[in-house]
């Protein structure tokens, strides 16, 4: 699943508003088809912006970085 970096919402935000004018224009030329792709591809834009949203607001979240404790050199005879 993807996710989507906050610096990106004024686009989905761009995308929201070109989508919501071919919608328009769907309903208007009566494209049943084309209307329920856009309504579900708004729903999955809107989804990932509330997701980004999240994502700002709580920022990311240190998984900090395994420790290898330290091991000494085993000198083997041959």
């Amino acid at each position: 699943m993807l996710s989507i970096n906050p610096k990106m919402l004024p686009r989905l935000d761009e995308l929201e508003e070109d989508l919501l004018a071919r919608r328009e224009r769907a309903v208007a030329e009566d494209w049943r088809g084309e209307i329920d792709g856009l309504d579900l591809t708004l729903t999955f834009l809107r989804s990932k912006r509330e997701q980004a949203r999240r994502f700002q607001r709580s920022g990311p979240v240190s998984l900090g970085l395994p420790v290898v404790p330290h091991q000494k050199s085993q000198l083997t005879g041959g």
